[in-house]
């Protein structure tokens, strides 16, 4: 069931692209408390989940098993490189990942089979600045 386009949903969609990364639904309601908008936090989830599901926010789970939410960026399946200093995020595509999920789908008799593969680690700028804090 298509969510309404309530003036709420379409404030809580500016606030995710206005976030630049990606932002749990506590967070997103952090600033939009700051902001006054009035907006609860059942809407802000709601909305989050609406916008996944039609394909306006890419969501994950986190490696604490939180689910953050960023405005999405590309159309179609992809896989994101995500920094856990900085919130950096690089989308990818990984076609060696896509033919193995198929693979192993078929050679366990499995169809129609989804996956979601999102890596964490460190991005370039974070990992430099680490090394100049264990130089210093």
């Amino acid at each position: 069931m298509a969510q309404r386009n309530t003036w709420q949903r379409e404030r809580v969609r500016e606030a995710l692209a206005d976030a630049g990364g990606f932002v749990s639904a506590q967070g997103l309601h952090a600033t939009l408390r700051d902001e006054n908008t009035g907006i609860g936090l059942a809407t802000v989830y709601r909305a989050l989940a609406g916008l996944a599901a039609d394909g306006g926010a890419d969501s994950l789970q986190s490696p604490d098993g939180e689910a953050l939410y960023r405005a999405c960026v590309s159309s179609g399946h992809h896989h994101h490189l995500i920094c856990r200093n900085c919130g950096r995020t690089v989308e990818i595509e990984a076609t060696a990942v896509e033919q193995w999920a198929r693979t192993t789908a078929e050679k366990h008799g499995f169809t129609a089979a989804e996956h979601i593969v999102d890596i964490f680690g460190l991005c370039a700028s974070c990992t430099q600045a680490q090394g100049e804090r264990v130089d210093h």
